[in-house]
């Protein structure tokens, strides 16, 4: 059973209507317990680090993810702030991350950008795959997917780096490290290609 984690951040709706349409059961857990029986996690993220980890923590659900995530290898997969807090720490707070991805959470620093975009990194970008994954089978790379953040996951380690994308620098847009997965952008909002990459995540 794939479940969301609900601690109030994130477009939990959204990814539902997704799984319905699929035909493929997924469920919101509201609290620790309901996340116990999960076979394949999810979280979601729109919202600031520190708020995030702050309810992970005050619900109790960050417990019960380091021991499905870590000492029983549950698949999870991380959206946006969701893949940040996968980090040791972010310059946006100064509350401890999951640490289940060696690295740490960034701001863009467009000083560094031969070319200045605009901040957040919003829209339509393209993604660059790194390693292969069932995660990214059947998507279109040069369509790629929806971002939305002014933050950035900065890996110490390249053999967590899944997928890169060109935003005045190339910066890690999806991670990994074994069963856990981390995407810097929203596939919820990301129309075919979030859609699939659901649909693939269910199958792994």
């Amino acid at each position: 059973m794939i479940k969301i984690v609900n601690y109030g951040s994130g477009n939990v709706q959204a990814i539902l209507n997704i799984y319905k349409k699929l035909n493929i059961e997924c469920q919101v857990a509201n609290t620790p317990e309901e996340l116990l029986n999960a076979t394949k996690i999810i979280l979601p993220g729109v919202g600031a680090f520190d708020e995030t980890m702050s309810e992970l923590l005050k619900s109790g659900f960050k417990k019960v993810l380091d021991q499905m995530v870590l000492v029983k290898h549950i698949p999870i997969i991380g959206i946006c702030v969701g893949m940040q807090i996968l980090a040791n720490k972010s310059e946006e707070g100064t509350l401890a991350g999951l640490g289940y991805i060696d690295g740490e959470v960034k701001k863009f620093d467009t000083k560094s950008f031969m070319q200045k975009p605009f901040v957040p990194h919003l829209g339509w970008n393209s993604i660059s795959i790194q390693k292969n994954h069932q995660i990214f089978k059947d998507i279109d790379f040069e369509r790629g997917f929806y971002f939305l953040h002014t933050y950035y996951f900065e890996c110490n380690s390249v053999a967590n780096i899944l997928a890169k994308t060109d935003y005045g620098s190339e910066l890690p847009s999806a991670v990994i490290n074994g069963n856990i997965l981390g995407m810097q952008f929203h596939p919820e909002k990301s129309h075919s290609n979030g859609v699939q990459l659901f649909k693939n995540f269910a199958e792994i």
